[in-house]
């Protein structure tokens, strides 16, 4: 004879992850995800030294990489039914999970400035791309019938 193994309910959605606990700062609401997350990338020692790295190896780390990504941050885009809207917030993993803390992580999250973008794509559009040349540059910005 077979034996068949009836599960209860509670032991079937074991494997199902946890709604990320992130809530909206006006309703205190929890928010659903509309977007990716954008990674958020490092391209100065100015912005590693904010993060609690030492000046000297924040200064190694941009001279020996273009660009370090920032572990535990990152925009997104999230819908609050209260609100009624969709806004981007700059999240960050504030308490990882530990091993008393199975499955416990909490966020902070702030609204996102513009300026935030620019660390986001890992491109600082000021310089431009260096491969590119001045003269492909400058006609790349230009109105023609070819390019509206």
């Amino acid at each position: 004879m077979t034996e068949i193994k009836l599960l209860k309910r509670c032991d079937r959605n074991r494997k199902r992850s946890k709604r990320r606990a992130i809530k909206c700062p006006v309703h205190g609401c929890y928010l659903d995800s509309v977007s990716q997350k954008y990674k958020l990338f490092a391209n100065e020692p100015g912005q590693l030294q904010q993060k609690g790295i030492g000046r000297q190896n924040a200064l190694i780390l941009i001279a020996s990489q273009t660009a370090v990504l920032l572990e535990d941050e990152w925009l997104e885009a999230f819908w609050c039914d209260q609100c009624q809207e969709t806004k981007w917030y700059h999240v960050k993993i504030i308490n990882q999970s530990s091993k008393q803390n199975v499955g416990f992580t909490s966020y902070s999250i702030s609204v996102a400035p513009p300026q935030l973008w620019e660390q986001a794509m890992g491109v600082d559009e000021t310089r431009g791309n260096p491969s590119v040349s001045e003269f492909t540059r400058r006609h790349s910005k230009m109105v023609g019938y070819r390019n509206l």
